[in-house]
């Protein structure tokens, strides 16, 4: 018993570490997904109590709606999973790549992507505003990756710019709305544009300037 007792508090550190060195933005963000949809389960919560719906936001204060719905990507099964890991993968690159050292510049890239999605979103009529997020991350690394090259389920090899783009024909396919990934694809560009080609052009300069206060 005694060694039981051991073994199991050795693995509960060993988890609890392991969770501790993913980078605090990729964390933090996770596991809002994670217990948002752990609470929907659990019927603490309802999918309506999150969804994003301006009238609501501006009428009756909801502002919690703002952040909510960034952070419900369905019931438990193969969707959630599929948009938790793509998530949590191209998430924690970015967070461990290219904005090494440079949280601040990484949370400002969560609010610009954020705030342009909700604003676009209100022409889209899209509900749950995550997974254009997820597909606005996928676009920026792949951009920053663009000789990488990936397998989609063992038997579709394209370079990393491809992804954004892949992803959208799953949801053709599947016949799932494309709106989504086009509004997760045109704010990540935007944000691709003037953080990485516009500074770079004859008589361009660096537009986002992260704030001192972050």
């Amino acid at each position: 018993m005694a060694q039981s007792d051991a073994a199991a508090a050795a693995m509960a550190l060993s988890l609890t570490q392991e969770y501790f060195q993913i980078p605090v933005v990729t964390r933090t963000y996770t596991t809002a997904c994670v217990l948002t949809t752990a609470a929907v389960q659990l019927q603490v919560i309802t999918p309506f109590q999150l969804y994003f719906n301006p009238e609501l936001i501006i009428c009756r204060y909801q502002i919690w709606r703002l952040i909510t719905s960034f952070l419900f990507f369905g019931s438990l099964g193969f969707g959630f999973l599929f948009n938790i890991i793509f998530l949590y993968r191209y998430c924690r690159m970015l967070e461990e790549d290219c904005f090494r050292g440079r949280t601040a510049d990484f949370i400002l890239m969560f609010l610009f992507g954020g705030i342009l999605i909700t604003l676009l979103g209100l022409f889209a009529n899209i509900f749950f505003l995550g997974q254009a997020f997820i597909v606005m991350l996928v676009y920026v690394w792949s951009k920053r990756n663009p000789f990488i090259r990936l397998n989609f389920f063992g038997f579709l090899n394209f370079q990393a710019p491809f992804l954004p783009w892949v992803l959208l024909g799953c949801s053709l396919l599947l016949g799932n709305p494309i709106a989504v990934d086009l509004l997760g694809i045109s704010v990540g560009h935007m944000y691709y544009f003037l953080e990485d080609v516009f500074p770079n052009w004859p008589g361009g300069r660096k537009l986002l300037t992260t704030p001192e206060l972050l």
